[in-house]
């Protein structure tokens, strides 16, 4: 099975950016598509962003897109998701998610939280204003 670790959360300023890293271990990772998603309390789990398994073919919210980017790196078996131009509302824990793409193809990828089979434990941003 694959573990994920996310880390890069804090405080920071509107308008300012942030890195987050999801790192993985376990096998297979490089048939895993990954996702971001963000929750605040008494909401659902949102999507954020994916990307398939070779990388390369990526999605996004449209709350996010233009200014947050996914990719990965297969031989470091992490995930990233680069922040720009953050906005209080994009405060959250943010989570990173592993979903299993070995039977649909290395183009595949998910926006809904129940196909993403692993899960990390969350990272907090905060974006003041």
């Amino acid at each position: 099975q694959v573990q994920l670790v996310e880390s890069g959360g804090g405080l920071v300023q509107a308008g300012g950016s942030l890195r987050l890293s999801c790192a993985a271990s376990g096998r297979t990772f490089s048939r895993y598509a990954m996702g971001w998603f963000r929750q605040t309390p008494g909401k659902e789990r949102e999507f954020v962003a994916a990307i398939n398994w070779s990388g390369g073919n990526t999605y996004y919210a449209d709350s996010v897109k233009g200014r947050f980017t996914i990719s990965r790196d297969n031989a470091k078996n992490t995930v990233y998701l680069q922040m720009n131009s953050l906005k209080p509302e994009d405060t959250a824990v943010y989570y990173c998610a592993a979903a299993y793409a070995g039977m649909y193809g290395s183009n595949w990828y998910s926006t809904e939280t129940s196909d993403y089979d692993y899960w990390g434990q969350g990272t907090q941003v905060t974006v003041s204003s």
